[in-house]
């Protein structure tokens, strides 16, 4: 059992029906098709020669068969772990060679990084980049990427230290524009963008890469002075394990790249296995997704591909074609090696304005989430301007600072949710037991001498204050004094060291005041805390009600409403 949890290609090959070939086998080459040409343009992206895309292809198609839970996913590499890669390589200074290194030591590294996030069970850590971080990086990333796409477009240069300076640099050269390259790279764009918009299903990436690679030859574009991707060599390169040393100098570079693809390669993995076995029934194992997604890694790297993850695109073309079982994957798997082994000379003839438009059609529709950035402005205007700092901080910064950028966004913004909690006033639902907040609801009864505040958080270091700033200010706004606090805590799960001790200093606050501390809808494991550090005692355990309306029945029977009306004594 532990061997076919580990490798789940052992409990599903045994099993394999053969009235599941056709689907598998129509599949992979559907999905061949498809990685092929936007493989050869994520490498041109990650800044390393196009056939360590395809590299990277092939080992993540055949490794994520053999250790990945989930039938339909297809695993390779993609436009957003290509771009973090390629701000790597820009950030070291680094081309040829030594580019090709570092992007197969970060591909590593982020494998390893997969491998231990699996071991120790730690999928939280891709709540570091929340969903508007996400959008906002993404977004931003596609937007340098198709800057730096631009040049190849018009035959042109462009150089600076960010991507408006690069975007300035671009469109100061204008005037050079090579016309030939400037008609293939508008040519491949309308075909390509056409394509996707038309209602004639099929890859457009892949249309246009066999009609560029026809067109160069027939046509002689490289004495018409249009530039080629060149020599594109046959097979695989020497599997290479990136030396210690070597990470060790560059880990400023590397770690935070591998950190990065980590925390977007997860993001992608998870959601995507998670929504193809909910499709079909079956279940996934996250833990073993990531370690699918770090051996993937791993063999990329040691094949000195590119940083590969779950691909949505590819994943559903992988489904909508009937794929069954991994047995799809490994299918693109081997097609993708005798592309290697036959065709790789090929692509030496491919044009790079052909290049760029399969890299910007590749970038623009997958990276750039309109729908989602629309959403955000609509429902949650803090969310949308975060998603705004994100774009900025990419294009000002690069995509990799963009990551730490993002994460920062991430963590503040979790902190200043979690230390600026909602804290209402609560008032009766007239003739009931049931208490609402009085800002939404102005006909909810509240009673003279009391006050009731319900806390919408867990209760430690970065909220404590929140509760204590709240009642601090209810008590001093109020034109008349209040004998009686209740603090309704049904939404708090969870209380540190540090929200006990603030417990206890708001039974002193309520003293000082001359008023009674309540408690109402205290969970268990809460109430064990605070038992365990003397606070129930110092409170008093008859100050710790079930509900609300018991906080409150003495008030409500015999007391007075804020409004100088008499209490209904009850309720229905």
């Amino acid at each position: 059992m532990s061997m076919t949890r580990f490798l789940p290609i052992l409990e599903w090959a045994p099993r394999y029906q053969r009235a599941w070939l056709r689907g598998d086998l129509v599949a992979g080459l559907a999905v061949a098709a498809l990685v092929v040409p936007k493989s050869l343009g994520y490498a041109g992206i990650a800044g390393v020669p196009i056939q360590h895309g395809l590299y990277a292809a092939t080992a993540g198609a055949i490794i994520y068969a053999i250790f990945g839970t989930a039938r339909q996913v297809a695993t390779g590499p993609s436009s957003a772990l290509a771009a973090v890669a390629g701000s790597a390589v820009v950030l070291a200074g680094v081309s040829g060679d030594d580019a090709v290194e570092l992007v197969a030591a970060i591909t590593v590294v982020t494998g390893l990084l997969f491998l231990l996030l699996a071991i120790l069970k730690m999928g939280w850590i891709s709540l570091l980049l929340s969903k508007a971080v996400i959008t906002g990086f993404l977004f931003g990333a596609a937007i340098e990427v198709v800057i730096g796409e631009l040049p190849k477009l018009t035959g042109t240069s462009a150089d600076g230290a960010n991507s408006w300076s690069k975007l300035a640099d671009w469109v100061g050269g204008l005037g050079d524009i090579d016309g030939a390259t400037l008609l293939v790279g508008v040519v491949s764009l309308v075909v390509i963008i056409g394509i996707r918009f038309s209602p004639i299903k099929v890859p457009g990436a892949l249309v246009l890469l066999v009609g560029g690679l026809v067109a160069s030859t027939a046509l002689d574009f490289e004495d018409r002075g249009i530039a080629l991707v060149g020599d594109v060599p046959r097979g695989f390169a020497a599997p290479k394990i990136p030396s210690p040393s070597f990470i060790v100098e560059n880990f400023a570079t590397i770690g935070p790249a591998a950190l990065g693809l980590l925390l977007i390669g997860f993001s992608q993995t998870a959601g995507d296995a998670r929504a193809f076995a909910a499709k079909h029934g079956y279940r996934i194992d996250i833990n073993q997704e990531s370690m699918a997604q770090g051996m993937s890694n791993l063999g990329s790297g040691v094949l000195q591909g590119i940083p590969v993850s779950t691909s949505l695109s590819a994943s559903s073309l992988n489904d909508q074609s009937g794929a069954k079982t991994p047995l799809a994957s490994l299918t693109t798997g081997a097609l993708l090696v005798l592309t290697l082994l036959l065709l790789a000379p090929v692509f030496s003839e491919l044009p790079l304005p052909v290049l760029a438009a399969v890299i910007i059609d590749a970038v623009v529709f997958g990276m750039m989430d309109v729908t989602e950035m629309r959403r955000l402005h609509r429902v949650a205007r803090a969310d949308f301007w975060i998603a705004i700092a994100a774009i900025v901080g990419v294009l000002s910064a690069g995509v990799l600072a963009g990551v730490i950028i993002g994460v920062a966004l991430s963590l503040v913004w979790l902190v200043y949710i979690n230390a600026t909690p909602d804290v209402p006033v609560l008032g009766r639902v007239p003739g009931s037991q049931a208490f609402r907040s009085i800002d939404q609801h102005p006909d909810s009864e509240t009673y003279a001498g009391l006050v009731v505040v319900r806390f919408d958080a867990g209760l430690f270091f970065a909220s404590a204050g929140a509760l204590e700033d709240r009642l601090r200010e209810l008590v001093q706004r109020s034109d008349t004094p209040y004998d009686t606090v209740v603090i309704s805590f049904e939404g708090v799960d969870f209380v540190d060291s540090q929200g006990s001790a603030k417990i206890d200093q708001l039974i002193e606050l309520a003293d000082s005041y001359g008023a009674e501390l309540r408690l109402a809808r205290v969970k268990q494991a809460v109430v064990d805390l605070l038992e365990r550090d003397g606070v129930i005692e110092r409170l008093g355990p008859d100050h710790i009600y079930d509900n609300v309306f018991e906080a409150c029945a003495d008030h409500i029977t015999s007391g007075q409403r804020q409004d100088g009306s008499p209490a209904d004594g009850g309720a229905t």
